[in-house]
């Protein structure tokens, strides 16, 4: 089987980066929706957690665009979108096990994304390396 050309290999938006892009906005559109009727509904309840929420849904959304662009650009975008979001669950997900009093409701990254399976724990990291394989092989 041939190779891709190397322009092919260093695109974020091809081949399994067109999943990974799909998985980001499918947690784009959760993470809003559900922060969305929380910020609406329950604000009171626990502030914090749900703009937290707000926060990993508009990481996502930025984090899908960059690595849709597929340009320079695009690529600081999403490795600092990926590398916040790494940062955020971990932190949020420890933060949220030693203070579940702020977290009375679930959100997207608390317990480390429990409710959504650990996805949003493995999604940035899944986004890093694909960013380090399709970077551009030095000259």
């Amino acid at each position: 089987m041939a190779e891709a050309p190397a322009a092919e290999r260093t695109r974020t938006n091809a081949g399994p980066g067109r999943l990974l892009i799909a998985v980001y906005l499918l947690f784009a559109i959760a993470a809003t929706s559900r922060a969305g009727l929380q910020i609406a509904t329950k604000f009171d309840e626990a502030p914090v957690a749900y703009l937290l929420s707000a926060l990993a849904a508009a990481i996502y959304i930025v984090a899908a665009v960059g690595l849709a662009r597929a340009g320079a650009a695009g690529r600081r975008v999403a490795l600092a979108c990926c590398s916040v979001e790494l940062a955020g669950v971990v932190g949020v997900g420890a933060f949220s096990l030693a203070r579940p009093d702020l977290f009375p409701d679930e959100t997207v990254w608390s317990g480390f994304g429990s409710g959504y399976g650990y996805i949003p724990l493995v999604l940035p990291v899944l986004g890093l390396l694909w960013l380090w394989r399709t970077r551009h092989a030095p000259a």
